[in-house]
């Protein structure tokens, strides 16, 4: 069987706004600026996309998992009614005491998206915020981008100080689309691509001709 890579977006920080007392409410869930325009860009890519966060507020007895599962539902409404689609949403729920195989930086959310749609996940890309996504993607060989949006700039000190690298660092998710979209294996394999993605307009506009799944991105380079 062929696999197929995958896009993996955190949530928190990347999607939305990250907030220190948790999402507890759609009434506390914000897009984030270009994140609805960069979600529509990146699903002209015909790849699997799959949301993987971590919601601890689950475990800590903050929020039932209905609350997660009833903004899941209210993000995903809203990512279609933008134009965009998300394949998956997984999460954990655990408190981190619990030693799951679930929790960032642990893969396990990695691995069971891949044994359930047949991922090559040495060719997927996750994009996160945290040093948990950047270790969660080095953990399966996939290639990571580090956003500097949400807990960015605080988990950039932290991966330098604890001498990580091998990630892409761009502004925003927007700025991760277009590097993506860019990049010279797809770009090759892929007719004229325009996309306007900046970080400092909260209305991004992206549009983005398809790319052929079968080119991939190699895992294990350093991207900056």
């Amino acid at each position: 069987m062929d696999l197929t890579p995958a896009i993996f977006l955190d949530r928190d920080g990347v999607i939305n706004a990250n907030r220190s007392d948790y999402v507890k409410s759609w009434a506390e869930f914000e897009f984030l600026p270009g994140a609805l325009a960069a979600i529509r860009a990146l699903s002209t890519l015909n790849w699997p996309i799959i949301v993987v966060t971590n919601q601890s507020a689950v475990g800590r007895g903050i929020i039932p998992p209905t609350v997660v599962e009833d903004i899941h539902r209210r993000m995903l409404a809203a990512i279609r009614r933008a134009g965009g689609r998300i394949t998956e949403v997984r999460y954990c729920p655990h408190h981190p005491d619990e030693g799951c195989g679930c929790r960032k930086p642990r893969p396990g959310m990695l691995r069971a998206a891949a044994q359930r749609w047949g991922l090559d996940l040495q060719r997927s890309v996750l994009v996160g915020d945290a040093m948990s996504d950047i270790m969660a993607a080095h953990a399966v060989g996939a290639t990571p981008i580090l956003v500097l949006t949400g807990r960015g700039p605080e988990q950039l000190t932290a991966l330098r100080n604890a001498d990580i690298d091998h990630f892409h660092l761009v502004p925003d998710l927007p700025a991760a689309v277009e590097w993506l979209l860019g990049h010279p294996l797809l770009a090759a394999r892929s007719s004229k691509t325009n996309i306007t993605a900046s970080s400092a307009i909260a209305t991004a506009s992206i549009a983005a001709s398809s790319v052929n799944t079968s080119a991939g991105i190699p895992s294990g380079k350093p991207l900056g």
